[in-house]
């Protein structure tokens, strides 16, 4: 600790110089990425700006300032902890970003990274076709963030945020508070069950759809996420054909459903190809995301029936 009458002594270490370092270290620990950030770098980055107490936006032009001997432990402290605990930069920081808002992160729930942000940012568009909407689901809502990020870029529409889980629960009603979301209310579900007589015109998902097999393989970082939020049976469907057969009945006459299923998109197309799923095309790709209308899902509901019951 710097006495508080003494000068702090800078490093020859620059921020741009740690964030290259932390790159270094991570590539050579082998970490898996993929919780807000794809790459050493971009995680380096988020873990040195949040030890420098510094905006996740910081310019580049202060990429060549020194840091003091006590920053620069701050920094290398929270490299040796994402090498040696393989935790999720978010959760160390207790950070994510997502649609341009700050959400809370920590275990209770999934950390944020659904590429629905996009579709929430461009009002839904083309899909919405302009049609009118005034209430609004997120089902398996964990953190909060699309049922918040949703409300905030669209305060006219009122959104439910919907979880089975308390702690998910509560880590959304903290990152409520902290967006001043007041047209987001919070209700604790399973899927459907805990709402009856309540209809939509849009329900938004990010469901569990990761396959047992892949669950059980899934790299240490993964570990320290909710289980509950990403196993969905042996082809990683057993909530999304719930949320298809059970959707109509909470859905407005013109409704739409928009729900992520991730790599279980073509266990979801061999299984039903005669329904007509329109697939998201985002900037990076497809990315496992459908829309689907409620007059399809209701014309198809006997065969989609039939498969969601015998998942239980």
């Amino acid at each position: 600790m710097t006495p508080a009458n003494a000068s702090p002594v800078f490093e020859q270490v620059s921020i741009i110089d740690l964030i290259r370092y932390g790159g270094s270290r991570f590539a050579a620990a082998g970490l898996t990425f993929g919780h807000s950030y794809d790459n050493a770098l971009d995680e380096a980055t988020q873990l040195v700006l949040h030890a420098l107490h510094l905006p996740h936006d910081l310019s580049p032009v202060y990429g060549a300032s020194r840091v003091t001997g006590e920053e620069l432990a701050a920094v290398l402290a929270l490299f040796e902890r994402r090498i040696s605990e393989r935790i999720p930069a978010a959760y160390l920081t207790g950070e994510a970003w997502f649609a341009g808002l700050s959400f809370k992160s920590d275990p209770r729930a999934l950390v944020p990274r659904s590429p629905i942000a996009e579709l929430i940012e461009s009002g839904f568009e083309p899909w919405l076709g302009g049609r009118e909407v005034e209430r609004v689901l997120d089902l398996c809502t964990g953190s909060g963030c699309i049922a918040i990020a949703t409300a905030h870029h669209h305060p006219n529409w009122d959104v439910t945020g919907a979880d089975i889980n308390d702690d998910a629960l509560a880590l959304a009603a903290e990152n409520k508070a902290r967006l001043h979301a007041d047209n987001v209310t919070l209700r604790k579900s399973d899927l459907f069950d805990q709402l009856d007589g309540e209809v939509y015109d849009l329900i938004v998902t990010n469901p569990p759809y990761v396959t047992h097999a892949e669950t059980d393989a899934l790299p240490p970082e993964y570990a320290h996420e909710p289980e509950l939020g990403l196993r969905a049976g042996d082809d990683g469907l057993d909530l999304a054909l719930r949320i298809l057969r059970d959707a109509p009945a909470h859905l407005s006459e013109h409704g739409l459903l928009v729900c992520e299923v991730g790599e279980a998109e073509r266990a979801l197309v061999e299984l039903l190809p005669e329904l007509p799923l329109a697939w998201v095309e985002f900037k990076v790709g497809q990315m496992g995301i459908f829309v689907a209308e409620r007059a399809d899902l209701v014309e198809h509901h006997d065969r989609i029936r039939q498969l969601a019951d015998t998942r239980g």
